[in-house]
């Protein structure tokens, strides 16, 4: 298999895991788990599962103990701060605020791209950008959004997510070139937890595990092995192999995803307007990905 199809695979696998985490997630909070003890297990699982895999198959150290500092910061804006106020700003705000605020990531990956990597901004990318944004929206609710008082907090969080989510894809991608990915990920969640567990740790002991049935088992097994675990791990090679901007289009797939998913599950139908948003959301991020000189360094 031609490693740009690998990269191409390992995307649509964490926009697939990510499209159906948010159904899967409402399931265990706030009822089972609280926001905040819900991060600091899902960053605990994956940290110990990371180390596992790192100290049984790749055994890297870090060469340069510059690059400690470098990754403390990936960290705090790819591991800690992005999942606090992402969890935090979902339980204030709508679920369809949320959705379509997140699709700002992509558009500030591009911006932090040219300003940090002096990746060119072309006018392919911008319009793909542009055109699958305008898919997303339409595909989440249109005109149906509701920005107000109540909420305001929520979706300043989930904003704030959006641009150190995407900070952190670009500022990432030099360590990803430099050391394996399996390292960059594991110590960016040994240094993610230390500065999650002061959020999480008075929620989770509020946690009632007595009172999680078999089926909620599954949803935090799902959301802190897949979501997590799984998700880095695939963006972390990803980022390795592909340009910032490419990993970030891909963000505009998850509402494709997840409706795909509600309809499969019978929560929602197939329409022909459904699947001309999606048809525009694909020729979007076609057009981003296109590019030979994209494609070229994901060969």
């Amino acid at each position: 298999m031609k490693s740009s199809l690998k990269v191409h695979l390992a995307l649509f696998t964490v926009s697939l895991i990510y499209g159906a985490t948010f159904t899967i997630a409402k399931q265990v909070m706030p009822a089972y788990v609280q926001p905040f003890a819900f991060i600091l297990m899902r960053v605990s699982v994956a940290a110990v599962l990371i180390f596992i895999f790192h100290s049984l198959f790749i055994k890297q150290r870090i060469t340069d103990w510059k690059d400690i500092r470098k990754l403390c910061i990936s960290a705090l804006f790819g591991v800690a701060f992005n999942m606090l106020l992402f969890f935090k700003g979902l339980s204030i705000t709508t679920p369809i605020n949320g959705s379509v605020l997140m699709m700002n990531t992509p558009i500030f990956v591009v911006v932090f791209a040219a300003l940090y990597l002096k990746e060119k901004i072309s006018a392919q990318k911008i319009a793909g950008i542009l055109v699958a944004a305008i898919g997303a929206i339409l595909l989440m609710g249109g005109t149906r959004f509701n920005f107000s008082a109540q909420t305001v907090w929520g979706d300043v969080m989930v904003t704030a997510n959006a641009i150190i989510y995407a900070f952190y894809l670009v500022y990432a991608k030099s360590l990803m070139q430099k050391y394996h990915p399996l390292t960059v990920t594991m110590w960016s969640f040994a240094f993610g937890w230390l500065v999650v567990l002061p959020f999480g740790a008075g929620e989770f002991m509020q946690i009632d595990f007595a009172s999680f049935t078999p089926k909620i088992w599954l949803f935090v097994g799902f959301v802190t092995v897949g979501s997590t675990f799984l998700t880095y791990v695939l963006n972390a090679y990803a980022l390795r192999k592909a340009s910032s901007s490419l990993v970030g289009s891909y963000i505009y797939l998850q509402p494709v995803l997840a409706t795909l998913i509600a309809i499969i599950s019978g929560k929602d139908l197939l329409t022909i307007e459904k699947l001309t948003y999606i048809l525009i959301i694909f020729c979007g991020v076609f057009l981003v990905s296109y590019k030979k000189s994209e494609t070229s360094k994901a060969s």
